[in-house]
Formats: C-alpha cells, sequence, structure tokens
C-alpha cells in the first residue's frame, strides 16, 4: 500500500514537472494623453490642476492607510486633510497615462487600463453606467460565470466635486496571460464630472493598506495564489517599447545590475532617497518617495524645489512650476540605494509655454501640501528600469538598456 502511494506521488511529480511552467510575461504599453495643448504648448495653470490632482492621491492614500491600519502613512505635519479624504484616485484626461489590455470576468471581457503603482484598487465602468463612462468598454458582471457581487456599495468622491458609485465584485481577472481568480473591483453604475476615451479603467499595483475597498491588487492577489512565476513586475516606460512584465524582469531592457532599495512603509511604493543634485550642487538628502507611474511629473516640497531652481535663476510662473530657457536644462541626478541616475534633459523638459519657443517648464514641480514626500514619476521612470519586488517589500532600479 506504502509503495503504490510513493508510486501515485511520484507520478503525480513526474507529470507536473512536465507541464508548462510559468514565465514571465508582458504587457505592451502606450502613452495616450500627455499634459500639453494640441498646439504642442504647456499651460502652467493647466499643469497646476495636474499637480493638485497628484497632490489629492496623496491626501486619499493617507486616509485609507490611517482607516485601514489604525497608523498614520506620514506625520501629521506632512499631510494636509482634505474635503475629498478616503476617495480612491481615477485618473483624468489631463494626465499622462500608460495603458495596456486586461481580461476580467468568464468569457473575457477585454479592457484597455491605465497601470498605477500609486494606488491599489481595479475600478471598471459598470454596464449600466452613465455618460460620464464616455467611449469606454463597460463591464457587465450579468454576462460572467465567475462574477459574484459582495453587496457592498463604493463612493468615490474627487476635488473637483467630480463622484463616481457603484458596487463591488468579485472576479476572475487576467493579466499578461496570468489569471487571479476572486479579485475585488470596483464596479462604476453612475458618474458625473469625468470621462475619458484614452482608456477603461486603472489597475493599481500598490499594497491592501492603502485600498478603499480593503483588498489586495491585482498584482498581489496572483502571487498569494501562486499563479506568476516570481513576485515581481517592472516597468519600462519610453517613448517607444514600453512595456510592464508580470512576474519577473525583463533583461532585454536594462543593462548592469539592480540597485535595490527597502519599502519603508507599505502603502504605495514609499522608499528613502539618498540625494537630488542639480548642477553638481546636491539639494535634497535623506527624502522619503514615493515611486507613482500613475503621476506625469517629479512633485517635491515647494521650499526644496525653490532652491533647486534657484541654483539656475529658474523663474516661478504659477505656484510651483518654473519655467527656463529650452536650451539651459540642468544636469539633475537622483540617488538611490547609493546609485546616481541622471535625468535626461527630454524628460526635465516638460515642453514650451510661449510662441517663441524658447521658454519651457521644467519637469519637478513644487507643492506645499507634500512635506517632505517626493513623488517620483513618469519624469523619473523614464530614465530607469524599474522592479517591483513584492516579497521582498523593495523597489530596484537598473540602467536601461
Amino acid at each position: 500500500m506504502r509503495s503504490l502511494f510513493l508510486s501515485s506521488i511520484a507520478a503525480l511529480y513526474a507529470l507536473a514537472v512536465a507541464l508548462p511552467q510559468p514565465h514571465p510575461l508582458s504587457i505592451s504599453l502606450t502613452k495616450k494623453s500627455t499634459l500639453k495643448t494640441a498646439d504642442g504648448r504647456v499651460d502652467p495653470a493647466s499643469l497646476r490642476a495636474h499637480i493638485s490632482s497628484a497632490e489629492a492621491k496623496l491626501q486619499r492614500n493617507a486616509a485609507a492607510f490611517e482607516r485601514n491600519t489604525g497608523a498614520a502613512l506620514f506625520s501629521p505635519s506632512h499631510t494636509k486633510r482634505a474635503a475629498a479624504l478616503g476617495s480612491a484616485p481615477l485618473i483624468d484626461d489631463a494626465n499622462r497615462n500608460w495603458i495596456g489590455a486586461i481580461e476580467a470576468g468568464t468569457p473575457p471581457q477585454t479592457f484597455t487600463i491605465n497601470f498605477d503603482t500609486g494606488s491599489t484598487d481595479l475600478f471598471l465602468p459598470g454596464s449600466i453606467c452613465g455618460n460620464a463612462c464616455g467611449g469606454q468598454q463597460r463591464y457587465n458582471p450579468e454576462i460572467s460565470s465567475s462574477a459574484e457581487p459582495l453587496g457592498e456599495p463604493f463612493k468615490v468622491e474627487y476635488m473637483d466635486n467630480s463622484m463616481a458609485t457603484g458596487d463591488l465584485y468579485t472576479d476572475s481577472v487576467s493579466l499578461a496571460g496570468f489569471k487571479a481568480t476572486a479579485q475585488t473591483i470596483g464596479v462604476a453604475l453612475n458618474a458625473s464630472g469625468f470621462s475619458s476615451e484614452k482608456y477603461d479603467g486603472l489597475m493599481g499595483l500598490a499594497f491592501k493598506s492603502i485600498s478603499k475597498f480593503g483588498a489586495d491588487s491585482v498584482f498581489h492577489t496572483l502571487v498569494s495564489q501562486g499563479a506568476v512565476p516570481e513576485p515581481v513586475f517592472a516597468f519600462k516606460l519610453a517613448s517607444s517599447g514600453s512595456e510592464l512584465r508580470v512576474g519577473g524582469v525583463n533583461s532585454a531592457l536594462h543593462q548592469g545590475s539592480f540597485t535595490y532599495t527597502p519599502v519603508i512603509k507599505e502603502g504605495a511604493w514609499q522608499i528613502t532617497g539618498d540625494a537630488i543634485e542639480i548642477d553638481g550642487k546636491e539639494v535634497v538628502n535623506a527624502f522619503p518617495a514615493i515611486v507613482d507611474s500613475g503621476t506625469s511629473l517629479i512633485l517635491g516640497n515647494s521650499f526644496d524645489v525653490s532652491q533647486l531652481y534657484a541654483t539656475i535663476n529658474a523663474t516661478e510662473v504659477e505656484k510651483g512650476v518654473y519655467a527656463l530657457p529650452c536650451d539651459a536644462m540642468p544636469a539633475v541626478s537622483i540617488t538611490l540605494g547609493g546609485k546616481s541616475f541622471p535625468l535626461s534633459a527630454e524628460t526635465l523638459n516638460q515642453g514650451t509655454m510661449d510662441s517663441s519657443g524658447t521658454i519651457c517648464i521644467g519637469a519637478i514641480h513644487g507643492s506645499d501640501e507634500v512635506g517632505d514626500q517626493w513623488i517620483l514619476g513618469d519624469v523619473f521612470m523614464r530614465n530607469v528600469y524599474s522592479a517591483f519586488d513584492v516579497e521582498n517589500s523593495r523597489v530596484g532600479f537598473a540602467e536601461l538598456a
């Protein structure tokens, strides 16, 4: 009997080894909107509105973290409270978005998604969502055999008085071919004040502690269910060849080894930076920072940013927004984990602000709302290959190939 049991185990093991093993897979990413006007210029007032959106997202994350854990995400002096506390983020049309495809439901329904390392939840427009959902693809749980209602409503309120309401469901969600089962989804059934034809929904990739729903992100669900070969996802963000790698890193897209820095608090992907230098002068050191694919810019506290631009005599044209000659972009580098990562002049240049084409907007902006917290968004991430390691709670950076 024992020999029969052992033989059966051996047969099962041999079968498991023979079956195809999962490998990391990639989703191609495209950029579908920018912060520029139709004529290619940057409007400082619109840019200021985008900064306000990033500030509001930081406040929402802090409120969700406190509600879910009972602890403060930031020191009270570092986080001002706003009327929209507790709302979960949706990205409006003015943002720069990196989007790709996912599937949800059984049979699968396909959606174009904005991937955001600065939030956690998955939102999709529902089949009876109003005109605010515009030309978006709608998710219909009624035609999915794997959908289950949770019997819980949600309400999302925004700083600009827009809002969305809906219901929570669980369903299967496939990311780069890896399937998460019983994933919590916020399904918008009514909305006002926002619309987007650029993408259908938002997928957060951060930690459960800042979830509006108290649920794991899709990637964390994949990890907990053993559905991915490695508990790592990675980004390349560039003018071409951008991708989200799921279940590992793409060695063809980076060169040299990774420099890792630990996550200091599992809300968003929050790390500690060593220094920020401009033209060889260190302006900031030992600063907390969030690595955020859902924000297009680099955002820091107003004082440090003003000191940075004072080094090159730039002019503040809107609160926290600075202009300088287009041909005089400074040499800026950010040191993480002991390694300095230079930012290209192309990424530091937000674009021209007048018809002369000689004055440009810098892509590092100041805020009174963030305390000493920095947000390292698209402007930084386009200069590195970024790996997010869930198991070891760390973020790695490598030079682009």
